[in-house]
């Protein structure tokens, strides 16, 4: 990423976040802006960026038809995160050196840089263009992803005009900038505190651990040492008391026909892994042996 786009990230990261401020204003407050926050949130965070972006794109942990697959990466976009291509090489590279030479947000370089810093510092990690097609090249070869690319910014203009006519000033507070920065910081503090803040199940060669109140958050990122063990999983909340939002909608979506394709470990890949004083938990919901 060169200076441009760098400073480019960084002063719109703090115009988003100044922008969020306006929410404490008594005149652009009321109930209906929260519900179009928790909305539109749920629909660019979830849909968009932790189901499909992270479990479908960048894992193939579950194959969704198609015409939905595009319709949550069209969610994802308007997150803001960066496209589809580019988020999915970002991470890839993460899990490839992950806490190590290389991770675009090492844990390593500290908590401020994991969670924002690498967004708009001097990143040697951070992913080339060339990069981004050889860590990337399914996405690449789909013309819609590669549209998607350019179309980010343009998508949050219209979304923005959208919410205007329809709810006012309020609306594109609560719809864009608080919506942004809620999205950002869920996303983030998977990056830091699910390699700094809870335990570790598993052996892994990073920093990655489970954190319970970032998957909360983050509806199931934040069992984060489960997805490092087993990046190809489609569930991160390995135990029964592990709550996995975005599981139970890979459960749902899957009972209506529109998922399939669904990757789990197996009982002895969870044991081959696990601490020698990780007891087990029987998951009342499926038998299974954590």
């Amino acid at each position: 990423m060169n200076r441009l786009a760098r400073y480019g990230t960084g002063t719109g990261l703090a115009l988003i976040h100044i922008g969020a401020l306006a929410a404490f204003l008594p005149a652009l407050f009321s109930l209906s802006d929260v519900i179009l926050l928790a909305i539109a949130a749920y629909c660019t965070g979830v849909l968009g960026v932790t189901l499909c972006y992270h479990r479908v794109l960048t894992h193939r942990s579950v194959r969704l038809r198609k015409p939905l697959e595009y319709l949550f990466a069209l969610f994802g976009t308007l997150a803001l995160q960066g496209d589809p291509i580019r988020w999915v090489a970002v991470h890839r590279k993460h899990h490839a050196h992950a806490d190590h030479d290389g991770d675009p947000h090492s844990i390593e370089l500290g908590f401020k840089w994991a969670h924002v810093d690498w967004l708009y510092r001097q990143n040697v990690a951070y992913p080339t263009a060339d990069e981004i097609a050889r860590y990337a090249p399914d996405l690449y070869a789909e013309p819609f992803y590669r549209a998607l690319a350019f179309l980010a910014l343009p998508l949050q203009a219209v979304l923005a005009a959208a919410l205007f006519l329809a709810g006012g000033w309020a609306w594109v507070v609560w719809g864009v900038f608080v919506r942004l920065v809620v999205s950002y910081h869920s996303t983030w503090l998977v990056n830091s505190a699910a390699h700094m803040l809870g335990y570790r199940t598993y052996r892994t060669t990073d920093r990655s651990t489970n954190c319970w109140w970032v998957a909360l958050l983050s509806f199931g990122e934040g069992w984060h040492n489960n997805h490092h063990a087993f990046p190809f999983s489609a569930r991160h909340g390995l135990r029964w008391f592990e709550v996995d939002m975005t599981w139970w909608h890979v459960r749902a979506l899957a009972l209506l026909g529109l998922a399939d394709r669904i990757r789990i470990p197996t009982a002895v890949m969870r044991r081959r892994l696990a601490y020698a004083n990780v007891r087990s938990f029987a998951n009342p919901a499926d038998g299974n042996v954590y």
